[in-house]
């Protein structure tokens, strides 16, 4: 066959011929590579297919709860306000239920007076007073708990009202009110009363200088009260600090438990609280001695953590009670409802640990 010869334009240029064409792949091979591409899609359909449907499932579930919870918001009447009467009753039977599930205690030998110090802040004083009081209760003790601390975050934890107008703690030591007839009993067990604080106590300590017998205005609040209730535990939520409602404290009190947390500064704030003891001991309180050192904030992950409680094992061999308390984001959350941890979550570890806790100091009030 003749090659075609390329035409010239009228300036003897050559003219460029058509573009070349592609291979057309063969009809089978294209065949195959779109079966290949169905087979792929259709591989990728069966493996999504499940989470499709669980997805479509739960959004199922969703929309299921909320019909449920529409039918209930259009169903209860919103307008009614709840009988008092009823939720006390409801709030006896789950605190009864909650107590069901606990080992009962041994009572002591005599009513245990037990001061919560350390001047220093933050290591989990107000934490500690009232998870052991709660856990004491628990286990079938009579409990009462003074809240000394003008923030009252243990009437707060306790689910105690404490607004300025609710009297507690200002009026038994200034005004000479009855402890009995203030003490509140507390939602979180059946067996826990609170003596509230309110801001009013931020100046009791000027109001107490002027005042004979400053020192012991608590003890003898505190003995009036022994006089006419039956109770086998009072603990004393302290101040972080070492003024007059303190020292009000360590004069009433038989007992310290001092909560130390495992750092470094805690133990600082140990040795001038230590320095106060001795002054009380030896001016007004010939009875009052250090039984219970409690760690707290414990961190397993830090050797910081292990060689405090090392250096707190070796001076307070004999009061530092086997049970350690770790950090827990549970112990945190509680209060913020107006509970403990042993309430809010008795199944976290926080909890569990403070339960030991508790029973080991009950142990010891028998013992002694």
């Amino acid at each position: 066959m003749a090659k075609k010869k390329k035409r010239k334009d009228k300036k003897g240029k050559v003219e460029p011929g058509p573009a070349p064409v592609a291979p057309v792949a063969p009809i089978g091979t294209e065949w195959a590579l779109v079966s290949e591409a169905h087979q792929d899609e259709a591989d990728v359909s069966r493996v999504t297919e499940p989470a499709v449907d669980a997805l479509q499932q739960d959004q199922g579930a969703r929309e299921g709860d909320g019909d449920v919870s529409r039918e209930t918001a259009v169903a209860g009447p919103s307008d009614v306000a709840p009988d008092p009467a009823l939720a006390a009753t409801v709030q006896r039977d789950v605190s009864r239920e909650t107590a069901d599930s606990y080992d009962v205690l041994p009572r002591p030998t005599e009513p245990r007076i037990m001061v919560v110090a350390n001047q220093k802040g933050g290591v989990g004083k107000t934490t500690t007073a009232v998870n052991i009081a709660t856990a004491l209760a628990l286990g079938g003790l009579r409990v009462l708990l003074i809240d000394l601390d003008p923030q009252g975050n243990a009437s707060t934890a306790l689910g105690v009202p404490h607004d300025p107008d609710v009297p507690g703690t200002y009026e038994a030591l200034l005004d000479g009110a009855r402890i009995a007839d203030l003490a509140t009993p507390s939602p979180e067990a059946e067996t826990l009363r609170v003596l509230p604080a309110s801001i009013n106590l931020a100046g009791a300590e000027i109001e107490l200088v002027s005042m004979v017998a400053r020192e012991s205005r608590l003890a003898k609040a505190i003995r009036a009260y022994l006089r006419e209730e039956d109770v086998d535990y009072i603990f004393l939520d302290c101040p972080p600090s070492l003024g007059l409602l303190t020292v009000n404290a360590l004069v009433a009190a038989t007992e310290i438990l001092i909560p130390i947390q495992c750092e470094y500064y805690a133990l600082e704030g140990v040795s001038q609280l230590m320095n106060t003891i001795d002054l009380v001991k030896g001016e007004l309180n010939d009875e009052l001695q250090l039984s219970t050192v409690l760690l707290t904030m414990f961190d397993a992950r830090t050797r910081l953590a292990a060689q405090v409680a090392d250096e707190v094992r070796r001076h307070f061999a004999d009061q530092t009670l086997r049970t350690v308390i770790p950090r827990s984001v549970r112990i945190s959350e509680a209060p913020s409802y107006g509970q403990t941890v042993l309430t809010y979550h008795p199944d976290s570890i926080g909890a569990q640990c403070y339960v030991d806790a508790a029973a080991e100091i009950a142990q010891r009030g028998v013992t002694a």
